[in-house]
């Protein structure tokens, strides 16, 4: 495995792969790996014949009073991971190569799928940011696949939705939540959890499950279903900043469930901000 630091380096690298016909797959990450980002790097090695793996904490998508200085960084652990997974190029630029300007005087924005739950939270600046630098790092690896984890289903909706309307040619995967034994979503975030904080994070998996459990057995009212979440919470002292239950493609929120719903949960819990979801199928939990 090869560490990067330029665009020039990258694209260097890159051409005659692509020349030589061979497909290039993408995970682009902020770092801090856990097992959510390893199986991406696996799905991307056993579905391309290059795989690009992405290292930058990207300032553009953090506001700020948010974590962006205290934001866990191990470049050498993550290297050592990436590599052990099959990790052909690992790309870490410094924040001048992806912003030589300082800030970037262009920026990419989707509209719709930005404005709710992490919109309102986090303000739509941040999936600007997001949008922005993924775009820039689709033009820098240029790959045939790119993937992406279930636990940020809006980002990942989001990205979806640049790809398509800017004609990037890309092909977007995403994969399922991995979790910690006692169901815990995992983060990079979850570094900062300890003692009762860590206990108490088991919330937002606990009101997923309690949502869960009131469609399965017949509640069709989205409010009611809300309820039975926050109520789960509860217990472990976590007020969540949304629980909503909403539409998986456009996360309009709903008047009734009658079909396929997302039920997603951000709450901050100590020093971490933390954020899930599950998707209930109509015809059972996908």
């Amino acid at each position: 495995m090869r560490t990067l630091r330029t665009v020039a380096e990258l694209r260097e690298a890159l051409t005659p792969e692509r020349r030589a016909g061979r497909t290039i797959a993408f995970v682009p990450t902020m770092g801090a790996f856990h097992e959510g980002h390893l199986s991406l790097m696996r799905a991307a090695r056993q579905r391309a014949d290059v795989v690009v793996v992405s290292l930058f904490v990207n300032p553009a998508q953090f506001n700020p009073d948010e974590d962006l200085s205290a934001y866990p960084r191990d470049e050498e652990g993550d290297a050592r991971q990436a590599e052990a997974q099959g990790v052909d190029i690992l790309f870490a630029p410094t924040t001048s190569e992806v912003y030589p300007t300082g800030s970037p005087t262009t920026e990419v924005r989707v509209h719709g799928l930005t404005e709710p739950l992490e919109g309102v939270s986090r303000g739509p600046a941040h999936f600007h940011g997001v949008t922005t630098v993924v775009a820039k790092l689709f033009n820098m690896v240029r790959p045939d696949v790119a993937f992406f984890g279930a636990k940020d289903a809006q980002q990942a909706a989001v990205v979806r939705a640049m790809v398509r309307d800017l004609d990037f040619g890309i092909e977007i995967g995403t994969l399922p939540t991995v979790r910690e034994r006692d169901g815990l979503a995992m983060s990079s975030r979850n570094a900062y959890l300890r003692g009762a904080d860590r206990e108490n994070a088991i919330a937002l998996r606990k009101a997923l499950d309690a949502a869960e459990a009131a469609v399965r057995d017949g509640e069709r009212d989205p409010a009611t279903v809300a309820r039975s979440a926050r109520d789960a919470m509860r217990p472990y002292s976590v007020e969540p900043e949304y629980l909503a239950l909403v539409e998986p493609t456009t996360f309009a929120p709903l008047a009734a469930i009658d079909g396929d719903v997302l039920v997603a949960v951000a709450a901050r819990v100590g020093p971490a901000r933390l954020i899930d979801n599950t998707l209930i199928r109509k015809n059972g939990r996908h």
